[in-house]
Protein backbone atom coordinates (compact mmCIF):
# COMPACT_ATOMS: atom_id res chain seq x y z
CA UNK A 1 0.00 0.00 0.00
CA UNK A 2 1.51 3.43 -1.03
CA UNK A 3 2.40 5.68 1.74
CA UNK A 4 0.35 8.66 0.01
CA UNK A 5 -3.23 9.64 1.40
CA UNK A 6 -5.87 10.55 -0.73
CA UNK A 7 -7.17 14.57 -0.21
CA UNK A 8 -10.40 15.51 -0.68
CA UNK A 9 -9.85 15.23 -4.05
CA UNK A 10 -8.30 11.89 -3.83
CA UNK A 11 -10.29 8.57 -5.03
CA UNK A 12 -12.34 6.62 -2.24
CA UNK A 13 -13.75 3.73 -2.56
CA UNK A 14 -16.88 3.97 -0.34
CA UNK A 15 -17.36 5.88 2.90
CA UNK A 16 -15.31 3.07 4.92
CA UNK A 17 -12.53 2.75 3.11
CA UNK A 18 -9.42 4.49 4.35
CA UNK A 19 -5.67 4.53 3.86
CA UNK A 20 -5.59 3.70 -0.05
CA UNK A 21 -3.44 5.83 -2.58
CA UNK A 22 -5.31 8.38 -3.78
CA UNK A 23 -4.77 10.89 -6.73
CA UNK A 24 -4.31 14.47 -5.14
CA UNK A 25 -5.21 17.64 -6.43
CA UNK A 26 -4.72 20.08 -3.85
CA UNK A 27 -2.75 22.78 -4.89
CA UNK A 28 -5.84 24.72 -5.65
CA UNK A 29 -6.74 28.01 -3.44
CA UNK A 30 -10.14 27.74 -2.02
CA UNK A 31 -11.73 30.68 -0.04
CA UNK A 32 -8.68 32.19 0.30
CA UNK A 33 -6.46 30.01 1.56
CA UNK A 34 -2.79 29.62 0.28
CA UNK A 35 -2.23 26.95 -2.39
CA UNK A 36 -0.73 23.74 -1.38
CA UNK A 37 2.11 20.96 -3.16
CA UNK A 38 -0.26 17.69 -3.08
CA UNK A 39 2.47 15.96 -1.27
CA UNK A 40 2.36 18.18 1.91
CA UNK A 41 -1.16 18.19 1.81
CA UNK A 42 -1.32 14.30 1.54
CA UNK A 43 0.87 13.99 5.20
CA UNK A 44 -1.78 16.21 6.96
CA UNK A 45 -4.21 13.08 7.88
CA UNK A 46 -3.92 11.48 11.38
CA UNK A 47 -5.16 7.94 11.88
CA UNK A 48 -8.25 7.10 12.73
CA UNK A 49 -7.93 3.48 13.68
CA UNK A 50 -6.04 2.29 16.83
CA UNK A 51 -6.40 1.37 20.02
CA UNK A 52 -7.15 4.73 21.31
CA UNK A 53 -8.95 7.41 19.63
CA UNK A 54 -7.34 10.24 17.88
CA UNK A 55 -7.74 13.79 19.31
CA UNK A 56 -6.59 12.85 22.68
CA UNK A 57 -2.43 12.25 22.40
CA UNK A 58 -2.60 13.52 19.03
CA UNK A 59 -0.72 16.92 18.66
CA UNK A 60 -2.81 19.48 19.93
CA UNK A 61 -4.57 21.29 16.32
CA UNK A 62 -5.28 24.66 16.33
CA UNK A 63 -8.96 24.49 15.60
CA UNK A 64 -11.75 23.18 17.50
CA UNK A 65 -15.69 22.12 16.72
CA UNK A 66 -16.95 21.05 19.97
CA UNK A 67 -20.78 19.47 19.77
CA UNK A 68 -22.42 18.19 23.10
CA UNK A 69 -25.59 15.98 22.00
CA UNK A 70 -28.92 14.74 22.93
CA UNK A 71 -30.58 11.41 21.59
CA UNK A 72 -33.98 12.54 20.49
CA UNK A 73 -35.52 8.92 20.19
CA UNK A 74 -36.05 5.99 22.46
CA UNK A 75 -34.62 3.23 19.75
CA UNK A 76 -31.30 1.62 20.51
CA UNK A 77 -31.25 0.31 17.06
CA UNK A 78 -31.62 3.60 15.59
CA UNK A 79 -28.35 5.42 17.67
CA UNK A 80 -26.68 1.99 17.35
CA UNK A 81 -26.95 2.71 13.46
CA UNK A 82 -26.17 6.31 13.56
CA UNK A 83 -23.03 5.44 15.32
CA UNK A 84 -21.61 3.44 12.76
CA UNK A 85 -22.79 5.70 9.93
CA UNK A 86 -20.91 8.29 12.10
CA UNK A 87 -17.81 6.03 12.16
CA UNK A 88 -17.72 5.23 8.03
CA UNK A 89 -17.99 8.77 8.12
CA UNK A 90 -15.23 9.89 10.49
CA UNK A 91 -12.98 7.17 8.44
CA UNK A 92 -13.47 8.92 5.18
CA UNK A 93 -13.48 12.46 6.32
CA UNK A 94 -10.07 11.80 8.31
CA UNK A 95 -8.60 10.30 5.29
CA UNK A 96 -9.06 13.21 3.15
CA UNK A 97 -12.37 12.01 1.50
CA UNK A 98 -16.14 12.99 1.56
CA UNK A 99 -19.41 11.52 3.04
CA UNK A 100 -20.76 8.73 0.46
CA UNK A 101 -17.58 7.91 -1.09
CA UNK A 102 -15.35 9.51 -4.05
CA UNK A 103 -17.93 12.59 -5.20
CA UNK A 104 -19.76 13.14 -2.37
CA UNK A 105 -20.97 15.97 -3.84
CA UNK A 106 -23.16 13.81 -5.94
CA UNK A 107 -24.34 14.20 -9.92
CA UNK A 108 -28.16 13.74 -9.33
CA UNK A 109 -29.85 17.34 -9.69
CA UNK A 110 -32.90 15.40 -7.55
CA UNK A 111 -31.28 14.16 -4.81
CA UNK A 112 -29.56 15.96 -1.85
CA UNK A 113 -25.92 15.35 -1.70
CA UNK A 114 -24.11 12.94 0.48
CA UNK A 115 -21.74 15.73 1.63
CA UNK A 116 -22.43 19.13 1.84
CA UNK A 117 -19.17 20.09 0.23
CA UNK A 118 -17.70 22.95 1.73
CA UNK A 119 -14.06 21.19 2.27
CA UNK A 120 -14.30 19.60 -0.89
CA UNK A 121 -10.82 20.45 -2.41
CA UNK A 122 -9.26 21.11 0.61
CA UNK A 123 -6.82 19.01 2.67
CA UNK A 124 -7.68 16.97 5.90
CA UNK A 125 -5.75 19.37 7.96
CA UNK A 126 -5.02 16.95 10.56
CA UNK A 127 -9.09 16.62 11.61
CA UNK A 128 -9.24 14.21 14.61
CA UNK A 129 -12.83 13.77 15.63
CA UNK A 130 -13.46 12.34 19.18
CA UNK A 131 -16.76 10.49 20.38
CA UNK A 132 -17.99 10.43 24.09
CA UNK A 133 -20.64 9.60 26.10
CA UNK A 134 -22.50 11.38 28.24
CA UNK A 135 -23.90 9.93 31.93
CA UNK A 136 -27.85 10.80 30.79
CA UNK A 137 -27.16 8.33 27.94
CA UNK A 138 -27.43 5.38 30.71
CA UNK A 139 -30.53 6.51 32.48
CA UNK A 140 -32.53 3.81 31.19
CA UNK A 141 -33.88 4.62 27.72
CA UNK A 142 -31.49 2.40 25.66
CA UNK A 143 -31.36 -0.64 28.07
CA UNK A 144 -27.22 0.61 28.89
CA UNK A 145 -27.81 0.77 32.84
CA UNK A 146 -25.87 -2.00 33.16
CA UNK A 147 -22.89 -0.94 30.83
CA UNK A 148 -22.64 2.67 33.33
CA UNK A 149 -18.61 2.89 34.17
CA UNK A 150 -18.76 3.65 38.23
CA UNK A 151 -16.60 6.95 37.14
CA UNK A 152 -18.89 8.22 34.73
CA UNK A 153 -20.95 10.48 36.83
CA UNK A 154 -22.29 14.00 36.75
CA UNK A 155 -20.03 16.39 37.83
CA UNK A 156 -20.69 17.63 41.57
CA UNK A 157 -21.33 20.94 42.38
CA UNK A 158 -17.71 22.83 42.81
CA UNK A 159 -16.94 26.31 44.20
CA UNK A 160 -17.07 29.89 42.25
CA UNK A 161 -19.55 27.96 39.91
CA UNK A 162 -22.06 30.30 38.23
CA UNK A 163 -23.03 27.48 35.26
CA UNK A 164 -25.72 28.62 32.41
CA UNK A 165 -27.85 25.19 32.24
CA UNK A 166 -27.65 25.82 28.27
CA UNK A 167 -24.45 24.94 28.23
CA UNK A 168 -23.84 21.68 30.33
CA UNK A 169 -24.65 18.18 29.63
CA UNK A 170 -25.33 16.16 26.91
CA UNK A 171 -25.66 12.53 26.04
CA UNK A 172 -23.10 12.75 23.60
CA UNK A 173 -20.39 14.72 22.64
CA UNK A 174 -17.97 14.97 19.13
CA UNK A 175 -14.82 16.85 19.23
CA UNK A 176 -13.49 17.65 16.03
CA UNK A 177 -10.17 19.16 15.85
CA UNK A 178 -8.21 20.34 12.62
CA UNK A 179 -5.70 22.99 11.68
CA UNK A 180 -8.08 24.14 9.24
CA UNK A 181 -11.55 25.75 10.73
CA UNK A 182 -13.32 24.69 7.86
CA UNK A 183 -12.72 20.95 7.85
CA UNK A 184 -13.43 21.49 11.87
CA UNK A 185 -16.88 22.75 10.95
CA UNK A 186 -17.44 20.64 8.39
CA UNK A 187 -16.96 17.19 10.16
CA UNK A 188 -19.33 17.77 12.98
CA UNK A 189 -22.33 19.47 10.16
CA UNK A 190 -21.95 16.44 8.39
CA UNK A 191 -22.21 14.00 11.06
CA UNK A 192 -25.26 15.83 12.78
CA UNK A 193 -26.70 15.28 9.31
CA UNK A 194 -26.49 11.82 9.37
CA UNK A 195 -28.02 11.65 12.74
CA UNK A 196 -31.20 14.28 11.80
CA UNK A 197 -34.07 12.55 13.60
CA UNK A 198 -32.16 10.44 15.91
CA UNK A 199 -29.90 13.17 17.57
CA UNK A 200 -29.82 16.95 17.76
CA UNK A 201 -27.21 19.51 19.28
CA UNK A 202 -27.27 20.51 22.96
CA UNK A 203 -24.87 22.88 22.66
CA UNK A 204 -21.79 23.80 20.52
CA UNK A 205 -18.62 25.70 21.03
CA UNK A 206 -16.02 26.84 18.80
CA UNK A 207 -12.80 27.23 20.07
CA UNK A 208 -9.32 28.46 18.20
CA UNK A 209 -5.81 28.83 19.56
CA UNK A 210 -4.77 26.14 21.21
CA UNK A 211 -4.12 26.11 24.75
CA UNK A 212 -1.83 23.66 25.88
CA UNK A 213 0.42 21.52 24.27
CA UNK A 214 0.24 17.86 23.70
CA UNK A 215 3.36 16.70 22.26
CA UNK A 216 6.82 17.47 23.41
CA UNK A 217 8.00 19.36 19.85
CA UNK A 218 5.23 21.94 20.15
CA UNK A 219 5.54 25.18 21.85
CA UNK A 220 3.44 26.26 24.34
CA UNK A 221 0.70 28.52 23.46
CA UNK A 222 -0.32 32.10 25.26
CA UNK A 223 -4.02 31.93 26.82
CA UNK A 224 -6.00 35.03 26.45
CA UNK A 225 -4.79 36.87 29.73
CA UNK A 226 -1.53 36.93 27.46
CA UNK A 227 0.80 33.91 29.89
CA UNK A 228 2.07 30.52 28.59
CA UNK A 229 -0.34 28.07 29.26
CA UNK A 230 -0.26 24.13 29.68
CA UNK A 231 4.22 24.11 30.14
CA UNK A 232 3.66 21.46 32.85
CA UNK A 233 0.42 19.42 30.43
CA UNK A 234 1.24 15.56 30.35
CA UNK A 235 2.48 14.87 27.20
CA UNK A 236 2.17 11.89 24.13
CA UNK A 237 5.73 10.90 25.28
CA UNK A 238 4.77 10.47 28.57
CA UNK A 239 3.76 6.69 28.47
CA UNK A 240 3.81 5.76 32.32
CA UNK A 241 1.57 9.22 32.90
CA UNK A 242 -0.59 8.42 30.31
CA UNK A 243 -1.57 4.45 31.14
CA UNK A 244 -1.45 5.87 34.99
CA UNK A 245 -3.43 9.01 34.82
CA UNK A 246 -5.26 9.04 31.33
CA UNK A 247 -6.28 5.92 29.74
CA UNK A 248 -8.75 3.20 31.85
CA UNK A 249 -6.82 0.29 32.62
CA UNK A 250 -3.21 1.05 32.21
CA UNK A 251 -0.47 0.65 34.68
CA UNK A 252 -1.00 2.39 37.54
CA UNK A 253 -4.77 3.13 36.63
CA UNK A 254 -8.30 2.53 38.71
CA UNK A 255 -9.57 -1.02 38.42
CA UNK A 256 -11.67 -1.08 34.96
CA UNK A 257 -15.72 -1.62 35.88
CA UNK A 258 -16.20 -2.05 32.55
CA UNK A 259 -14.13 -3.83 29.88
CA UNK A 260 -15.48 -1.91 27.23
CA UNK A 261 -14.27 1.31 28.57
CA UNK A 262 -10.10 -0.52 28.16
CA UNK A 263 -8.05 2.53 26.58
CA UNK A 264 -10.48 5.23 26.58
CA UNK A 265 -10.53 8.37 28.76
CA UNK A 266 -12.92 10.70 30.69
CA UNK A 267 -13.42 13.82 28.82
CA UNK A 268 -14.37 16.98 31.09
CA UNK A 269 -15.25 20.01 29.45
CA UNK A 270 -15.71 23.70 31.24
CA UNK A 271 -16.42 26.87 29.32
CA UNK A 272 -14.56 29.44 31.28
CA UNK A 273 -15.28 32.83 30.92
CA UNK A 274 -12.25 35.35 31.14
CA UNK A 275 -13.25 38.91 32.80
CA UNK A 276 -10.92 40.25 29.92
CA UNK A 277 -11.55 43.77 31.31
CA UNK A 278 -10.76 43.45 34.72
CA UNK A 279 -7.54 41.86 33.63
CA UNK A 280 -6.38 44.00 31.37
CA UNK A 281 -6.83 46.98 34.45
CA UNK A 282 -4.50 44.55 36.84
CA UNK A 283 -0.99 45.65 36.96
CA UNK A 284 1.90 42.82 35.63
CA UNK A 285 3.42 42.26 39.20
CA UNK A 286 -0.28 41.19 40.27
CA UNK A 287 -1.35 39.43 36.87
CA UNK A 288 2.67 37.22 37.80
CA UNK A 289 1.33 37.00 41.26
CA UNK A 290 -1.88 35.38 40.37
CA UNK A 291 -0.46 33.36 37.62
CA UNK A 292 2.74 32.36 39.26
CA UNK A 293 4.92 32.70 36.02
CA UNK A 294 6.50 35.60 34.54
CA UNK A 295 4.45 36.59 31.27
CA UNK A 296 7.17 37.10 28.79
CA UNK A 297 9.23 33.71 29.04
CA UNK A 298 6.48 31.96 31.07
CA UNK A 299 9.24 30.66 33.92
CA UNK A 300 8.38 30.07 37.19
CA UNK A 301 8.83 33.02 39.67
CA UNK A 302 11.50 30.85 41.28
CA UNK A 303 13.45 30.27 38.04
CA UNK A 304 14.60 31.35 34.53
CA UNK A 305 13.18 29.15 32.52
CA UNK A 306 9.77 27.73 31.79
CA UNK A 307 10.88 24.53 31.63
CA UNK A 308 12.32 25.43 34.98
CA UNK A 309 10.69 23.22 37.97
CA UNK A 310 8.47 25.09 40.56
CA UNK A 311 10.10 25.53 43.88
CA UNK A 312 7.21 25.81 46.02
CA UNK A 313 9.29 26.56 49.49
CA UNK A 314 11.03 29.12 48.40
CA UNK A 315 10.34 32.49 50.10
CA UNK A 316 11.40 35.85 50.07
CA UNK A 317 13.62 38.11 52.74
CA UNK A 318 10.44 39.02 54.47
CA UNK A 319 9.58 35.01 54.79
CA UNK A 320 6.64 35.12 52.21
CA UNK A 321 6.45 32.26 49.25
CA UNK A 322 7.74 33.57 46.40
CA UNK A 323 4.96 31.71 44.74
CA UNK A 324 2.14 33.29 46.66
CA UNK A 325 -0.30 30.49 48.31
CA UNK A 326 -3.08 31.73 46.04
CA UNK A 327 -1.14 31.22 42.78
CA UNK A 328 -2.91 29.56 40.28
CA UNK A 329 0.57 27.18 39.36
CA UNK A 330 0.59 26.43 42.74
CA UNK A 331 -2.66 25.11 43.57
CA UNK A 332 -2.63 23.51 40.31
CA UNK A 333 0.70 21.40 40.66
CA UNK A 334 0.46 17.40 41.51
CA UNK A 335 2.60 18.06 44.14
CA UNK A 336 -0.07 19.83 45.75
CA UNK A 337 -2.77 17.36 44.88
CA UNK A 338 -1.35 14.26 46.16
CA UNK A 339 -0.04 13.83 42.11
CA UNK A 340 -2.86 14.25 40.22
CA UNK A 341 -2.37 14.69 36.00
CA UNK A 342 -4.87 15.59 33.49
CA UNK A 343 -3.86 15.92 29.84
CA UNK A 344 -5.15 19.10 28.88
CA UNK A 345 -6.45 19.88 25.55
CA UNK A 346 -8.09 23.65 25.61
CA UNK A 347 -9.04 26.27 23.29
CA UNK A 348 -9.43 30.10 23.34
CA UNK A 349 -13.21 31.13 22.70
CA UNK A 350 -15.16 34.71 21.81
CA UNK A 351 -18.38 34.62 21.06
CA UNK A 352 -18.86 38.54 20.83
CA UNK A 353 -19.88 40.60 23.45
CA UNK A 354 -22.38 39.75 26.96
CA UNK A 355 -25.72 41.42 25.79
CA UNK A 356 -25.73 42.42 29.62
CA UNK A 357 -22.61 44.50 30.25
CA UNK A 358 -21.44 45.06 26.82
CA UNK A 359 -18.02 43.26 28.27
CA UNK A 360 -16.29 40.39 25.93
CA UNK A 361 -17.71 37.14 25.84
CA UNK A 362 -14.22 35.52 25.87
CA UNK A 363 -12.28 32.71 27.37
CA UNK A 364 -11.01 29.19 27.98
CA UNK A 365 -13.26 26.27 26.24
CA UNK A 366 -11.20 23.74 28.65
CA UNK A 367 -10.85 20.32 28.05
CA UNK A 368 -8.93 17.71 29.85
CA UNK A 369 -8.52 13.70 29.68
CA UNK A 370 -8.18 11.47 33.01
CA UNK A 371 -9.09 8.01 33.93
CA UNK A 372 -10.98 9.03 37.26
CA UNK A 373 -12.49 12.55 37.15
CA UNK A 374 -13.63 12.68 40.62
CA UNK A 375 -9.87 12.54 41.71
CA UNK A 376 -8.29 14.36 39.25
CA UNK A 377 -10.73 17.11 38.03
CA UNK A 378 -12.86 17.12 40.89
CA UNK A 379 -10.27 17.08 43.51
CA UNK A 380 -8.71 19.91 41.75
CA UNK A 381 -11.17 22.26 40.90
CA UNK A 382 -12.33 22.15 44.21
CA UNK A 383 -9.08 23.49 45.60
CA UNK A 384 -8.47 25.78 42.83
CA UNK A 385 -12.45 26.84 42.97
CA UNK A 386 -11.92 27.82 46.76
CA UNK A 387 -8.62 29.16 47.38
CA UNK A 388 -7.23 29.97 43.49
CA UNK A 389 -6.45 34.03 42.95
CA UNK A 390 -7.28 33.53 39.43
CA UNK A 391 -11.17 33.51 40.50
CA UNK A 392 -11.41 36.62 40.82
CA UNK A 393 -10.70 37.15 37.11
CA UNK A 394 -13.02 33.91 35.38
CA UNK A 395 -16.31 32.47 35.64
CA UNK A 396 -17.18 28.72 35.12
CA UNK A 397 -20.01 29.06 33.03
CA UNK A 398 -20.39 25.41 31.65
CA UNK A 399 -19.55 22.09 32.21
CA UNK A 400 -20.05 18.61 31.09
CA UNK A 401 -18.24 15.41 31.13
CA UNK A 402 -18.05 12.53 28.80
CA UNK A 403 -16.78 8.84 29.08
CA UNK A 404 -14.80 8.16 25.46
CA UNK A 405 -14.49 4.63 24.71
CA UNK A 406 -11.61 3.46 23.03
CA UNK A 407 -10.39 3.45 19.21
CA UNK A 408 -11.72 1.34 16.68
CA UNK A 409 -10.12 -1.07 13.62
CA UNK A 410 -11.00 -1.44 10.17
CA UNK A 411 -14.44 -3.38 10.91
CA UNK A 412 -15.19 -2.00 13.88
CA UNK A 413 -17.68 0.93 14.58
CA UNK A 414 -18.33 3.40 17.79
CA UNK A 415 -21.08 1.69 19.85
CA UNK A 416 -19.84 -1.73 19.39
CA UNK A 417 -18.43 -2.18 22.84
CA UNK A 418 -22.19 -0.89 24.24
CA UNK A 419 -24.56 -2.50 21.26
CA UNK A 420 -22.44 -5.24 20.19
Amino acid sequence: MSGVRPTRRGVLTGAAVVGAAGIGAAGVAVAGRTPESTASAATRTVPFHGARQAGITTPAQDQLVFAAIDVTTTDASALADVLARWTDATRAMTAGGHVGGADGIGVDPDEPAADTGEAYELPAANLTVTLGYGPSLFDGRFGLQDKRPAALQELPPLPGEQLDPTRCGGDLCLQACADDPQVAFHAVRNLLRIGRGVVAVRWMQLGFGRTSSTAAGQSTPRNLFGFKDGTANVKAEDTRDLDGSVFVGGPGSPAVDQEWMRDGSYLVARRIRMLIESWDRATLGEQERVVGRTKKSGAPLTGSHESDPLDLDRTSPSGTPVIDAAAHVRLAAPATNGGAKLLRRGYSYTDGLDPVTGQLDAGLFFIAFQNDPESQFVAIQRRLGAHDAMTEYVKHVGSAVFACPPGVGADGSWGDGLFA
